[in-house]
């Protein structure tokens, strides 16, 4: 692991966005937690790997022995001879069975076996994937909130501040010290403080309903995140540890592997195959045979078995094989082609990510600047205004930098651990095992590796799963959210 001593500055300045509190307030890595028992895109995404698991003995079906029945009865019910001359039975029973199992298929059975196996692979891949972008989500989620809810925090101070400059002002204006024209002006900055509130409100509820389909529950006080650990120091350093650990593009390079065996299985197509075959048939008239046909040497029951070697041999297939080999071919070159784009994009995102994650470190010690300088402004322009020196105008103005510079600051904290956060996930550092949440889960993590080895060898014909149980949560009963924050000090 990294050092974190250069995030030291980040997760104080994220602790600003949390609100008071925080002794029953729910941390982040309490929400994945709970995302990761119930959230329906990863528990959808765990279904499908265990069925992806079950393609490994479909294949490895194709090599083992085959065997088959079949009973029949029947009863005639009108003959064409009678008397002397009658030597059919009336009833009939026939039991059949025949036997399979080959020896030689052209290694179309190892390739399709082969090619399973590195599906179930690759589907692994592709479930740490949507691991890592369910818990991007979550951390997406769980910052707007605080962020959001810090924002109408802000402006909600920022009306009540524009309230007490508007009832100044109109005192003073009865009194004549000020101008109408000041009024008027304390008025509409009132109004766009106001508008700007509902809209911040609006943002929060969005932010909220937004936590409730990711995580499974309303958010509460959210507790301040957690400092991260791992982060690269530079981009090259991030791009390596990402060529070896994406899930994506790792999923990528097993799909042009499957892809090379599929041609093989294709090419399997034109080759010779080799089977040992048997049969057995044994036939019951049930005592329903003629004395006629007795006497002439006729048996009550009769039974035959063989077995033998069956080649089949293609001569001519009207150019199917071919074109199902330059079909997989194609295939394996479309696969190739999309490992070096998710390759490209791998490198973008981890680059674009690094610097998003700097730029906002930067961007942070700015913003404080720029707060601690819009507030002492804000007091000078007070004291200025005492004296007559500033307007009123000049006092609103200096009020609305400094909601404007904490809203800055409270968003570069938030885009900051965001994109520290997209960074691990882009690295393919940022899924349940790298954030050690077996330790809050309270049990092992879910092993897909578990249901794979289980069924893997299975070539048993009753064998089956319970019927499938819902992991996932609805939220229909969770009610609508609203835009309620705890009460903040006027400045």
């Amino acid at each position: 692991m990294r050092s974190t001593g250069h995030w030291g500055h980040l997760l104080i300045g994220v602790a600003v966005i949390a609100l008071p509190n925080l002794a029953q307030a729910e941390t982040l890595r309490e929400a994945l937690v709970a995302a990761y028992k119930t959230n329906p895109d990863l528990a959808s995404a765990r279904d499908t790997q265990r069925a992806t698991d079950e393609n490994v003995p479909i294949a490895r079906s194709q090599a083992l022995p085959s065997l088959q029945g079949s009973v029949s009865y029947s009863r005639a019910i009108e003959k064409e001879a009678s008397g002397l001359y009658d030597f059919y039975p009336s009833d009939t029973f026939t039991a059949n069975t025949s036997f399979s199992a080959p020896l030689y298929a052209g290694g179309a059975i190892r390739s399709s076996i082969n090619a399973a196996k590195v599906r179930v692979r690759q589907g692994q891949a592709n479930l740490r994937s949507t691991e890592t972008s369910v818990f991007s989500a979550v951390v997406t989620a769980y910052l707007d909130v605080s962020l959001n809810s810090a924002i109408v925090a802000l402006n909600r101070n920022n009306v009540q501040v524009l309230e007490i400059n508007l009832k100044a002002t109109s005192d003073r204006f009865e009194i004549g010290d000020v101008t109408r024209t000041d009024v008027a002006q304390s008025n509409s900055r009132l109004a766009q403080g106001r508008a700007t509130l509902r809209n911040a409100e609006a943002n929060l509820i969005a932010a909220r309903e937004r936590y409730v389909q990711v995580v499974g529950h309303a958010p509460d006080t959210l507790d301040v995140p957690p400092p991260l650990a791992g982060l690269p120091r530079a981009p090259d350093e991030a791009v390596q540890i990402a060529l070896d650990t994406n899930p994506d593009l790792i999923a990528a390079r097993l799909a042009t592997k499957a892809a090379g065996y599929d041609v093989k299985t294709a090419d399997a197509a034109r080759l010779p195959k080799l089977s040992v075959v048997g049969s057995s048939s044994y036939t019951n008239f049930l005592g329903t045979l003629p004395a006629q046909a007795v006497a002439v040497g006729s048996f009550p029951h009769i039974g035959t078995a063989q077995i033998g070697l069956q080649a089949t041999i293609p001569f001519y297939q009207g150019g199917r094989p071919s074109a199902q080999i330059r079909q997989a071919q194609a295939n394996e070159g479309a696969a190739d082609e999309r490992e070096v784009s998710v390759e490209r994009e791998v490198i973008a995102t981890v680059r674009a990510d690094f610097a998003a994650y700097k730029a906002a470190n930067d961007a942070i010690a700015l913003n404080q600047t720029a707060v601690d300088a819009a507030a002492l402004s804000l007091e000078g322009v007070r004291a200025e205004n005492t004296v007559g020196n500033r307007t009123i105008l000049n006092i609103l103005d200096a009020e609305q930098e400094l909601v404007n510079a904490q809203v800055n600051l409270v968003t570069a904290r938030r885009n900051g651990y965001v994109a520290g956060f997209n960074l691990l996930a882009a690295m393919g550092k940022a899924q349940a095992r790298d954030l050690a949440l077996d330790a809050e889960l309270g049990a092992a993590l879910y092993d897909p590796q578990v249901h794979y080895d289980r069924t893997s060898g299975d070539a048993n014909d009753w064998h089956s799963d319970p019927d499938p149980v819902r992991q996932s949560t609805p939220t229909r009963s969770v009610p609508a959210q609203d835009a309620q924050v705890a009460p903040q000090p006027l400045p």
